[in-house]
């Protein structure tokens, strides 16, 4: 007698499994693969059609490549910086592999009075934060042996938090005041028997309105205290080719000027406010001088109100 088979029709419609066969996705979902194939060509069609149609869409899957590829990078850093531990000699590997990525987007990165960083004595360095893309004219101009004075959140942020900390990336709590300041005196004594250059934003936070905020006086302290010049660095406003409000990133040109030296020998902590009030209107200057919007001539920074802020 022959042997029925086991495999037929089952409830519904749906076929009817015996133990020698095992269950497949096909088995369940016979449509599944055309249905992710059909995703697939729609996405491949539709990111596309928005990279060229929606200057809002462009925008934001450049910033995405952008933090992306910064993550990614840092990764690939880490294991050659571990070799070291925490050092600051570690920027420069971090600075090699940054480099490359004002290509990647055609911005022209034009750097001036770099013969005014002084030659072999520590200083502080001080610059205007716009956006996160200071990190290109930083990395194009970032003298040896200098490491920046971040947030203590960039801690945290994942591969890149950790590459920063190897690089001897300095991070405060600015939540703690009393700990930042703890900060800045061993800062202090760093700078003068590690012969070590540092790198502060003075403004605390970015600042997207094409100008400048008040100064906080954290790195004159800093300066004043150790006795080390201030080096004034300016960055070009990116107007021309980027803008978070106007959701748009372009190609365009930044220039970075290195401005001559201000000494603090001999000052106290009486005269901090009135040198953080010089530095600013100094670097204020320059910024608009250099400035453009790329619409004729630096008309963006001429509107009333735009470029001005109170001391």
């Amino acid at each position: 007698m022959v042997r029925a088979s086991t495999r037929g029709a089952g409830v519904n419609g749906l076929p009817r499994l015996d133990s020698a066969r095992p269950v497949t996705s096909m088995d369940l979902w016979p449509g599944a693969w055309t249905v992710l194939l059909l995703l697939f060509l729609l996405l491949l069609f539709l990111l596309p059609t928005l990279w060229f149609c929606s200057p809002s869409a462009k925008y934001f899957f450049k910033m995405a490549f952008y933090n992306g590829w910064i993550l990614f990078l840092a990764v690939l850093a880490i294991p050659v910086c571990a070799v070291r531990g925490r050092n600051v000699e570690n920027m420069k590997i971090l600075r090699l592999m940054l480099l490359h990525i004002k290509y990647l987007y055609g911005i022209r990165v034009e750097v001036r009075g770099a013969h005014h960083f002084p030659p072999s004595q520590p200083y502080v360095v001080v610059s205007n934060h716009q956006s996160s893309l200071d990190l290109l004219g930083m990395m194009e101009v970032l003298p040896g042996r200098c490491v920046p004075i971040a947030k203590r959140e960039l801690l945290w942020a994942g591969s890149a938090g950790l590459a920063c900390w190897l690089a001897g990336v300095i991070f405060i709590d600015r939540k703690r005041t009393g700990d930042a300041i703890s900060v800045m005196s061993e800062v202090a004594q760093t700078l003068l028997t590690q012969d070590v250059r540092v790198w502060v934003f003075p403004e605390g936070t970015r600042n997207h309105n094409g100008s400048m905020l008040p100064f906080k006086r954290g790195a004159f302290h800093l300066a004043v205290q150790a006795q080390v010049p201030i080096v004034p660095i300016v960055m070009s406003s990116y107007q021309d080719f980027y803008c978070k409000k106007e959701r748009r990133f372009t190609s365009g040109r930044c220039q970075v000027r290195v401005l001559p030296p201000v000494p603090t020998e001999g000052l106290t902590p009486d005269d901090v406010p009135a040198l953080a009030d010089r530095v600013r209107h100094s670097m204020l200057t320059i910024f608009r001088e250099i400035s453009t919007d790329g619409r004729g001539g630096g008309d963006y920074l001429k509107k009333p109100g735009v470029g001005e802020a109170r001391l």
